[in-house]
């Protein structure tokens, strides 16, 4: 099993309020969820009203195919005129990275 995973630093357009972040940053979420079938989560501060930080991961038996799924999510995001997308930090594990168990 392999996890692929990254961290989007997005610069919100005019945002001025919680409730305008919000607007622009659901609908994304559930465009990543929809079409690529990932764990999607806001992450960042949500005080923050022109920041956001969107972490996605993509689980498969294969780490080339949960690499390339987190490809397209980053260029749908880049792509998007409504945001600038400032860094993409990524990270991979395998079922072989000693994660520790659950409740240990």
């Amino acid at each position: 099993m392999w996890i692929a995973g990254v961290e989007l630093d997005l610069l919100l357009g005019d945002v001025r309020s919680l409730k305008q972040k919000r607007s622009a940053v659901r609908p994304l979420i559930a465009e990543l969820r929809r079409r690529f079938a990932v764990a999607v989560a806001e992450t960042g501060d949500p005080e923050l009203l022109r920041r956001a930080v969107i972490g996605v991961a993509a689980v498969s038996g294969e780490a080339r195919h949960a690499l390339d799924v987190i490809d397209e999510v980053e260029r749908l995001v880049a792509d998007r005129s409504e945001f600038d997308l400032l860094a993409a930090r990524r990270r991979v594990f395998s079922a072989d990275d000693d994660f520790g168990a659950a409740g240990e």
